[in-house]
């Protein structure tokens, strides 16, 4: 982590206090503390101001709350399930996230994640019967099977294949304008992240990889993504491209990555700070 620096929506600075969720008692108690602080969203998007979230007291008859942590003064901070699934990056959510410090970004991200996967698993997978929130928000369980369910994150692999003192970058076509970035896939089952780099490179690029390494990881809550990213070798530089997966493939130089990620202008645009994608970039750029 160190060579990486700190990652978008990593560093949250609240205690995630687990004996909590397990202690009613305490869990009331948390909830009646006159201190205790409810995450100010709106449509999913966070209410900010200098790079802080915006947050409020408990309402007196709240619906289910999620209990995101305890600060370092102990004090009690729940999110609101609202029932409603998030919709998509708005251009006003695309600028919070550029404004947001690391460590706020970070408990963002939790209660987006796990507001949403309430919002989407509101029935049994077992049975089809209405389940109702337990353990502080942080679980599901069914009333008439017994089933518990609990909130699930998507391991995605996403890398850079170097050849020869270049890497080699994709674009989507939901991508803005001039935007590549690296490749990236989700781990199927029965995949190692290590196969999983190498079939998603090969499958959208035509590109053999080998001798892959990782390198970080970043939660990624759109909707809810744990981000494996990692270097990879590349076998040789014949592009073969998957025009179902990408628009375009090209290979870059240190040189040029360096451009990009500092804003200059040049053949391509770098992803957002927030995404580790950037980092990724850097860290090869670097010489990582």
């Amino acid at each position: 982590m160190s060579a990486v620096g700190v990652i978008g929506f990593t560093g949250g600075r609240l205690n995630r206090a687990d004996a909590l969720r397990h202690d009613g008692a305490a869990l009331e108690a948390a909830m009646a503390d006159p201190a205790a602080r409810l995450l100010v969203l709106d449509d999913y998007a966070p209410t900010m101001a200098a790079g802080r979230l915006g947050w409020t007291a408990l309402p007196d008859r709240p619906s289910d709350l999620v209990l995101l942590g305890l600060d370092e003064g102990g004090v009690p901070h729940f999110a609101e399930v609202t029932g409603k699934p998030a919709k998509g990056r708005s251009f006003e959510l695309i600028a919070a996230l550029h404004a947001l410090e690391a460590g706020e970004a970070a408990t963002y991200a939790a209660a987006r994640s796990v507001l949403d996967w309430h919002a989407r698993h509101g029935f049994c997978a077992n049975c089809g019967s209405v389940t109702k929130a337990f353990r502080a928000g942080w679980g599901r369980a069914c009333p008439a099977c017994g089933t518990e369910h609990f909130p699930r994150t998507d391991p995605v692999v996403i890398m850079i294949a170097e050849h020869e003192g270049r890497a080699l970058l994709g674009r989507q076509p939901a991508f803005p304008p001039g935007r590549y970035s690296a490749l990236a896939g989700f781990v199927e089952p029965g995949e190692s992240i290590e196969e999983a780099v190498a079939r998603e490179v090969a499958e959208e690029a035509g590109v053999v990889v080998r001798d892959v390494r990782y390198v970080a990881s970043q939660p990624w809550p759109f909707p809810s993504s744990l981000m494996i990213a990692c270097i990879g070798r590349a076998e040789s530089d014949s592009i073969t491209l998957d025009t179902n997966e990408l628009e375009d493939a090209i290979w870059v130089t240190r040189g040029e990555m360096r451009a990009a990620l500092a804003g200059a202008p040049g053949r391509f645009v770098a992803p957002p700070a927030y995404a580790i994608a950037h980092d990724l970039m850097r860290v090869w750029a670097e010489g990582g």
